[in-house]
């Protein structure tokens, strides 16, 4: 796996090798603890040394655009993995290099029910009946690794085996991952926004990458704050993988632009960030349908409510 955005002069490293759970959950914590622009994480699996604990399965690296906090770096594996963990992290300094490009080329691909999310690397991994998403991540969250992607695909799988979704919007695209799985599997336009212009760069090339283009145009706006996002709707469908805070300030805009009985996939939350969520959206008067957890990540799936009629 492979989250956040890289810093400019990536030339600060923490690592520490551990078991993959532990592995997994670290880099999800530094992502989720630094400023997405400062900080980045990935984690991966690598041959054993030795049978010491220390040198685990799985090599967690932590990248910073200038000097870590390294005392408050270490609390934070201890919160995850532990005394010892936090006591076997290493600082270091790297020359600047395309360590997202590094890090990507060992990544396998992912499935999540019909969609497979691949790397240029692994285009042989695409079966006769994949939808399959070439997704390169450039400077912008989402390769499909990360269990909120992989959550927010697997929904929409579990809504596409049920209905037909005839609007949809992409609130904070990142890579555009989500917006390409439902262009491709639906053959229609998908309305796309991202706050950063590096991630709406992104989705636009792997829109382009995946043949999409004609149906996904992400713009950059804030939340909605966009005409082509306002006046794309009413939407039957909405995802909106970001993070607890933004998702529940967003919930009165998204309601607006949703019609009544819509799907909203919410995504980007640890758990105890749901309950907070769903009283944000059941005060929008939608409720809880389907919940996927992954990684200690939940995707939600919200129904009923929403101000617009249905087109």
């Amino acid at each position: 796996m492979l989250e956040g955005l890289p810093p400019n002069n990536a030339a600060h490293m923490m690592s520490l090798a551990c078991p993959e759970g532990q592995a997994r959950n670290i880099a999800d914590l530094i992502v989720e603890m630094f400023d997405p622009a400062e900080a980045a994480a990935s984690a991966f699996e690598r041959e054993p040394q030795t049978n010491d604990w220390s040198t685990g399965e799985w090599l967690v690296e932590a990248y910073f655009g200038s000097p870590p906090d390294e005392a408050y770096v270490r609390e934070l594996v201890g919160m995850v993995a532990g005394l010892e963990a936090a006591a076997a992290v290493t600082f270091s300094r790297v020359a600047e290099q395309d360590w997202i490009a590094a890090s990507l080329h060992g990544l396998a691909p992912v499935r999540a029910g019909r969609f497979l999310v691949h790397g240029s690397h692994d285009r042989d991994a695409v079966r006769e009946n994949d939808i399959a998403l070439e997704i390169e991540a450039a400077l912008a969250f989402g390769t499909g690794h990360h269990g909120t992607t992989r959550g927010c695909l697997l929904m929409l799988d579990y809504i596409l085996k049920r209905r037909r979704p005839y609007s949809i919007l992409d609130v904070g695209t990142g890579t555009g991952v989500l917006a390409i799985a439902a262009a491709k599997a639906l053959r229609q336009p998908v309305v796309a926004g991202d706050i950063d212009a590096i991630a709406v760069d992104a989705a636009r090339s792997n829109a382009i990458l995946n043949g999409v283009a004609p149906w996904v145009r992400p713009v950059t706006a804030p939340g909605l704050e966009h005409p082509a996002l306002r006046n794309g709707g009413p939407y039957d469908l909405i995802f909106a993988n970001i993070l607890a805070r933004p998702l529940r300030a967003l919930a009165p805009s998204i309601s607006r632009a949703a019609c009544h009985g819509a799907d909203i996939v919410l995504s980007g939350l640890l758990a105890p960030d749901v309950p907070g969520v769903l009283t944000a959206y059941g005060a929008q008067g939608f409720s809880l349908a389907r919940r996927i957890d992954l990684e200690g990540w939940a995707t939600l799936l919200m129904r009923v409510g929403g101000a617009a009629p249905r087109r």
